[in-house]
């Protein structure tokens, strides 16, 4: 641990040049007593930093001193700033690590990679926290301290012991065979079995996780992309799904088939729209991909989506009928 701090201290100040004891005590999340320590254990070692006193004083290294990464070309340089530059690692507790290594990247380039590759890595966004309607990406928060035993759990080859709240239910602790991690779209998830079934648990509904010491029965390799896919296939296919057939206008297909389970039929009318047979995850999965389509489809069945559709359009109605402010009840008693 002391020697990633004393990298990282050296890092620091090639990078942002002279810093007070008290700053990179903050940056490095130690005591300034314990930097002071570092220090002298980098001077010791023959790291050339030295102490500037005054107001504005504090350590720095002599220039020209670097260590190069070499046999890395252009293209690779910003692949590796670019891959930094993603939301995944938030995910698995390791956001801290991965800014602490790209920080190490970017420093041991040679100073014309540097240069290249960080200003193209500028020209490039990955993932931002809001799409083009400012709609927030938000990714969820895990505490580091749960995601850590998750993941040593997982690598080590050890059950684990988790405290999680199923959607809807009170927590429980239960004792599981850990088979890997996966981030989608910054939502992070555990795959693992319980009493050999297959299950999987959302890292943000832990409540505490505990690495024990007895050896978790799972195979030696595991393909992690076929594993998610043949859950989520299993996600799909089960549950309370409803079957609707529905007519789109051709523009809004993607709409309709981006919010269902699955496509099961799909061909033109005569009139140029499209007709499709489609799964949702319950009823209310239906009503709510129907309805904010509005009038660019139309529901053929069943007959309650139908209704569903037609009664809360009619309160729409009812509700615009009336002057501003009020509801239906309230204008009828106005003079």
């Amino acid at each position: 641990m002391r020697a990633d701090r004393l990298v990282s201290l050296v890092l620091l100040l090639r990078h942002r040049g002279r810093l007070s004891a008290a700053t990179l005590a903050r940056e490095l999340e130690v005591s300034t007593r314990t930097v002071l320590r570092d220090i002298e254990a980098l001077s010791a070692a023959g790291v050339p930093v030295y102490a500037e006193r005054g107001r504005h004083g504090g350590f720095a290294l002599l220039p020209g001193f670097q260590t190069e990464l070499t046999g890395l070309n252009h293209d690779e340089a910003l692949a590796l700033l670019i891959a930094g530059s993603r939301r995944g690692a938030q995910a698995f507790g390791l956001g801290s690590a991965l800014a602490s290594a790209m920080l190490k990247v970017v420093d041991a380039l040679p100073e014309t990679q540097r240069d290249t590759a960080a200003g193209a890595a500028r020209r490039l966004l990955v993932d931002p926290e809001t799409d083009l309607l400012s709609r927030r990406v938000a990714a969820e928060e895990v505490p580091d301290a749960i995601v850590a035993e998750v993941r040593r759990a997982v690598f080590a080859g050890h059950k684990l012991r988790i405290h999680y709240a199923a959607a809807g239910r009170k927590p429980q602790w239960r004792t599981v065979d850990p088979i890997g991690l996966v981030t989608v779209r910054d939502q992070g998830y555990l795959l693992a079995t319980r009493a050999g079934e297959d299950r999987t648990y959302r890292l943000s509904r832990l409540r505490a996780a505990e690495e024990l010491p007895e050896p978790a029965q799972r195979a030696d390799r595991v393909d992690l992309d076929r594993a998610w896919q043949e859950r989520g296939t299993r996600f799909r296919t089960g549950g309370d799904q409803v079957t609707v057939l529905a007519r789109v206008r051709p523009p809004r297909r993607e709409g309709l088939v981006g919010t269902a389970l699955a496509v099961l039929a799909e061909e033109s009318d005569a009139d140029g729209w499209l007709r499709l047979e489609v799964t949702f995850q319950d009823d209310r999965h239906a009503e709510w991909a129907l309805w904010q389509l509005g009038t660019d489809a139309e529901a053929l069945s069943p007959r309650w989506l139908r209704t569903a559709l037609r009664d809360r359009a009619a309160a729409i109605t009812s509700r615009y009928d009336a002057p501003a402010g009020l509801t239906t009840v309230d204008s009828r008693r106005t003079p």
